[in-house]
């Protein structure tokens, strides 16, 4: 580690220790490790706070010019020092242990967001809300999300159920389980998750397995399958390649549990909609 940081690590113990708030008159200085945690922060109004992100951080547009300290999974530790946050962002079921551990021993407040379910979204909002002074813009942006989310709650209260195949990626394939938001949202329309079941959040399935649950409905997530009905038209006795129920879903609203997740939702229940009137 160079000079340079050791210096900038002592800076930092005194004038930012970990849990200790910015000094009076200072803008704070937050440094995101998730791109959906970067869009949280601007939806809940702390965009302006933002210094420092992680790739494939690209919404709203302004998140594309912060400077990059690394991805979701491997963060350069020198460079987020070097921009000396006060608060340092952690995506609570994706940053490693190891990374967080770091940034702490350094003294560096760090707070890991929950993004686990549908609700988190506006706990997350309201919690960044807090944390940045913001907490007015960022409880009508929980608000909005939350009204969005119920309407289409009660909208598909007591539907006929559909049994879904949730498609991340095909080559191989994967899927995610009962715990994921994807498969919240999925239930929430009236759809029924055929791999609910399985232990892993994200678990890689033999083509075999999803022949054999024989969904009604494929909702892919992939974006490099330009056309995901192609890739399962030779399995004619499925019944979703029978009925013609294979549908594209865009990854960024359905996967990024953030208020965007309403507009995915939308899709996702017009999808099934669509699959129930066939």
């Amino acid at each position: 580690m160079t000079r340079a940081v050791l210096g900038l690590i002592a800076a930092l113990a005194v004038a930012a220790a970990q849990g200790a708030s910015p000094p009076a008159g200072h803008r704070l200085r937050i440094v995101s490790l998730a791109p959906n945690l970067t869009e949280l922060a601007y939806a809940a109004g702390a965009g302006d706070a933002l210094v420092g992100t992680v790739e494939y951080s690209d919404y709203p547009a302004a998140a594309k010019a912060l400077p990059r300290v690394g991805d979701a999974w491997r963060v350069d530790v020198e460079q987020v020092l070097a921009l000396r946050p006060d608060l340092v962002l952690a995506w609570a079921s994706g940053t490693p242990e190891e990374t967080i551990g770091r940034l702490r021993s350094m003294r560096l407040r760090v707070v890991a967001v929950k993004t686990f379910s549908i609700a988190d979204v506006a706990a997350a909002l309201r919690q960044l809300g807090a944390i940045a002074g913001t907490g007015a813009v960022a409880e009508v942006a929980a608000r909005r999300y939350e009204g969005e989310m119920r309407e289409l709650r009660l909208a598909h209260a007591g539907v006929r159920r559909l049994s879904v195949f949730i498609e991340i990626d095909d080559e191989p394939l994967y899927t995610v389980n009962g715990n994921h938001v994807i498969s919240e949202v999925v239930s929430l329309c009236g759809g029924d998750n055929v791999f609910a079941d399985l232990p892993q959040l994200a678990p890689q399935v033999a083509l075999e397995a999803v022949l054999a649950r024989d969904p009604e409905v494929i909702l892919s997530t992939d974006d490099t399958v330009r056309d995901p009905t192609e890739l399962w038209r030779p399995w004619t006795r499925m019944r979703a390649i029978r009925a013609g129920t294979i549908f594209a879903l865009d990854s960024d609203t359905v996967t990024r549990a953030t208020p965007r997740l309403a507009e995915g939702a939308r899709a996702v229940c017009a999808a099934l909609d669509t699959a129930r009137n066939k």
